[in-house]
């Protein structure tokens, strides 16, 4: 749509600061010591409960059909964010919302602090816009309106300050010319390498620096958000096969859909340095291929760059790199016939006289469906691997025309149910395709193949492991086959599996730790002890279809996965946030929350990260809630007087737990010794899948789960020890209080950090209150879906939420 005259310029979100202000062009120009102290302000401050409410309203359907035009506030700030929406435009900086006083009027036109949002409504709908966003506790404030006059006016307290013509700000700045010169490529890095020692090559390539694993940095990150996440960073049995994609499926509020997008990415920093023409030109190639590996159609990707290069100044052969590097680019989209369709920021990467080597990174977006996926890791032993290769043409260019229909052969494949696994050849050439899909379910590779092509960088090539390798419908050539003999069976030599695992491990392990090195760390007496109860609490009061009341706080993130749960289980759902921007605010919701909790039949507290995580004990702002005299008055009748439950999630279990609701069953004080949660023995977020076992079937939201059953969860949580004094321990072991714990794969409760991953005591994960109605977890259980994790083995349903469904039945 576009914009008239008299619209409207709401500004939504996050308040303004000197954060930002440079940050465009703080990321653009050469950098010295001096600016350590000096650009510190040029770096935005984000704010994730700021950003989920502005999800939550724009993934709300009757707001989207009021927004005309939306500009997020990027590079420039308001004087760009709200000067690209309209050729005319009366802003005023006076309403824009501010972190604290002393702004001037130039702070507030560019700075670029983070968690805004620009929309232009309609006069009309204006009221309407600001109501919505009141609803998602989200401050929303009329900054600026179109008008005809083509000219962008800004004012600051009642004067204007900048008034330009919009010819003049389309014309992009003054006209600059240079030089460019390109260098020609000295000698090619893409080929074989000579070695002498097989397995000293093997470790030393897993060792290198661009193949190890980086699994301590990535767990630090949420994969499993949204139950949408199709693979998980790390699959296979042992969690040890990184995948090269990320696949997701669509964010459906409601409904069910198979079509997942995949999205991957290509870099060479080695070969752009050697030939920007050539690095540019097969990281495209390479982007693509991870998408065909992962199942999509190589035909349909669409593409997005990301450059950053050296300081430019005047040379001419400094502005051949970028200038080359795009052409590379260009040639390859013109050969594979697939657009991009946009790019990141270039920037500037020179310090003092230090230069980062030029980089065009590309990402690739691909589309398939969920029966389609391909995951990497080696499946079975006696299954066959093959290398998928793609021509090169002269001066080492790609063949595109050859890659393509490589790519959609190997796609048919895919369809015909004749591929298991797939990786790309990447950095560490077939050594490190081959090594790490073996590591995920640590199985053994027994293979022939030129000594020299080993850690070649053939990039576009893929592995594929596949059932039989006659009627393959792609080119390829047979590498060897999977077995289950733990090793790598390599030209005659043996390399361990473990010992190639522990050089890729290695290297990263004392900067981004996977383990805490906390021996101290045991369990406390027998910890593997189950309770099986024949007799169960009974619900008095049936109803059919038990209604769900699921509070939003700010920094919440679970509870449309909450609410999907519940809904697929025969539940009504019902979410509302809590807002607190003002004290009118506070009281309309506790009065909405004592409402919603009388006309439910269940509380569901969902995970999150609550107030932005408070420093030394989350949930903290969900617990002053909740003991609001009122609140808690209604959650105590739903429990005691109307058989009702609760259940809370990663940060709704930490609530559970500093109300006292687990494990007295009842709003109290927490005791200096009552049970907590505190910080993961590692010290940091753990994002990963966790494996838990059924240890009791008192409480009601596991009655159709299996007793002493193992179920694969999903875990994300920075806070999620269980600690507790040993008395403690054994009441709860005792009464049946433990729910669930983390366990090996046999279902075996350990301390050991691989499984019990945050160092609870007695491995406990989930506890229950007295009587079982009230269940307290750190996995998220909501989080498991159709095609959800398809790259980790074992059983993701424990049944919860219907098992609190039929509680009612």
């Amino acid at each position: 749509l576009s914009s008239d005259p008299g619209d409207i310029i709401i500004l939504l979100g996050g308040r303004t600061g000197r954060d930002g202000c440079g940050g465009a062009t703080g990321s653009s120009k050469s950098h010295t010591t001096a600016s350590l102290t000096t650009c510190g302000a040029e770096v935005q401050k984000g704010n994730a409960p700021t950003e989920r409410k502005i999800q939550r309203l724009f993934r709300r359907e009757e707001v989207s059909g009021l927004i005309k035009k939306c500009n997020d506030f990027g590079a420039g700030g308001v004087s760009v964010a709200i000067g690209e929406l309209a050729d005319g435009l009366q802003i005023n900086l006076d309403k824009v919302p501010k972190k604290y006083a002393g702004l001037d009027g130039t702070e507030l036109a560019i700075s670029e602090s983070q968690e805004r949002m620009a929309v232009v409504v309609d006069p009309k709908d204006v009221d309407l816009m600001l109501k919505y966003a009141d609803e998602e506790n989200l401050e929303a404030t009329v900054v600026a309106t179109v008008t005809a006059d083509p000219r962008m006016v800004i004012s600051w307290r009642g004067k204007e300050i900048v008034n330009l013509s919009r010819r003049f700000i389309d014309t992009n700045g003054a006209h600059q010319e240079t030089t460019v010169k390109v260098k020609m490529p000295e000698k090619d890095i893409k080929g074989a390498k000579d070695f002498n020692d097989l397995k000293e090559l093997w470790l030393k390539t897993l060792s290198d620096l661009n193949v190890c694993s980086q699994r301590g940095l990535v767990e630090r990150f949420d994969s499993s958000i949204g139950a949408g996440s199709v693979v998980m960073p790390f699959g296979g049995r042992h969690q040890l096969t990184p995948t090269q994609s990320m696949i997701g499926k669509l964010p459906l509020l409601d409904g069910k859909c198979d079509t997942v997008t995949i999205m991957s990415y290509g870099l060479d920093p080695y070969l752009m340095s050697w030939s920007p023409f050539h690095g540019a030109a097969w990281n495209v190639v390479n982007s693509v291929a991870k998408v065909a590996a992962a199942g999509g159609d190589a035909s349909k990707v669409r593409l997005t760059f990301q450059e950053y290069f050296k300081k430019l100044g005047k040379d001419p052969y400094r502005w051949g790199e970028p200038f080359s590097a795009l052409l590379g680019a260009y040639n390859a989209q013109m050969g594979l016939k697939l657009p991009s369709i946009g790019g990141k920021d270039s920037m500037s990467g020179t310090f003092n006289d230090i230069d980062v080597p030029p980089t065009l990174c590309s990402f690739a977006v691909g589309v398939s469906d969920l029966q389609h996926v391909v995951t990497p890791e080696l499946k079975k032993a006696g299954n066959k691997l093959v290398l998928l290769d793609v021509k090169e043409k002269e001066y080492g260019m790609p063949d595109y025309e050859d890659a393509l229909g490589q790519y959609a052969a190997l796609r048919k494949a895919i369809e015909a149910g004749q591929v298991c696994s797939a990786y790309v050849v990447g950095f560490g050439g077939l050594i490190e395709a081959v090594s790490k899909m073996a590591f995920g379910n640590k199985l053994g590779v027994k293979m022939t193949v030129e000594n020299g092509e080993l850690a070649a960088k053939r990039y576009g090539n893929i592995v594929v492991e596949v059932k039989e390798a006659d009627g393959l419908p792609f080119r390829c050539t047979m590498l060897g086959e999977v077995t289950d003999n733990g090793a790598f069976e390599v030209n005659g030599v043996t390399i361990a599996l473990d010992e190639a695992l522990s050089a890729w491990q290695k290297p990263l392990e004392g900067v981004f730790p996977t383990r805490s090195g906390n021996d101290a760390v045991k369990a406390i007496k027998d910890i593997n002890a189950l309770k099986d109860f024949k007799d169960v609490y009974l619900c008095r009061h049936k109803t059919a279809k038990p209604r769900v009341f699921i509070p939003a706080f700010p920094g919440t993130n679970c509870e449309y996965d909450s609410a999907r749960a519940f809904n697929r289980a025969g539940a009504e759902s019902n979410i509302i946030v809590f807002r607190n921007q003002n004290a009118q605010q506070i009281r309309e919701s506790v009065e909405a929350y004592v409402k919603a909790i009388g006309n439910s039949q269940i509380i569901m507290i969902p995970g999150g990260f609550s107030a932005g995580d408070e420093p030394e004990g989350s949930a903290k702002f969900i617990t002053s809630v909740f003991r609001n005299p009122q609140i808690a008055d209604a959650v105590m009748e739903l429990l005691g007087k109307r058989d009702g439950l609760m259940l809370g999630i990663c940060n709704g279990f930490q609530a559970l737990v500093k109300l006292g609701l687990v494990p007295y069953g009842e709003i109290c004080p927490q005791a200096a010794d009552a049970p907590t949660l505190t910080f993961n023995t590692i010290g940091r977020h753990q994002s990963k899948i966790a494996y838990t076992r059924v240890a009791s079937n008192l409480s009601p939201w596991l009655r159709q789960a299996e007793l002493g059953g193992v179920y694969a969860i999903p875990i994300s949580h920075g806070e999620g020890r269980f600690v507790a004094p040993q008395e403690w321990l054994d009441r709860l072991i005792e009464n049946g209080q433990v729910a669930t714990q983390y366990c090996d794969f046999h279902g075996v409760p350990t301390m050991d950090e691989e499984f019990n991953m945050n160092g609870s005591f007695m491995a406990i994960e989930g506890i229950t209150s007295p009587d079982g109605r009230v269940f307290g977890k750190m996995g998220h259980s909501e989080r498991r879906s159709k095609g959800s994790a398809m790259n980790i083995y074992g059983n993701d349903d424990q049944r919860i939420f219907e098992s609190g469904v039929a509680y009612f039945a």
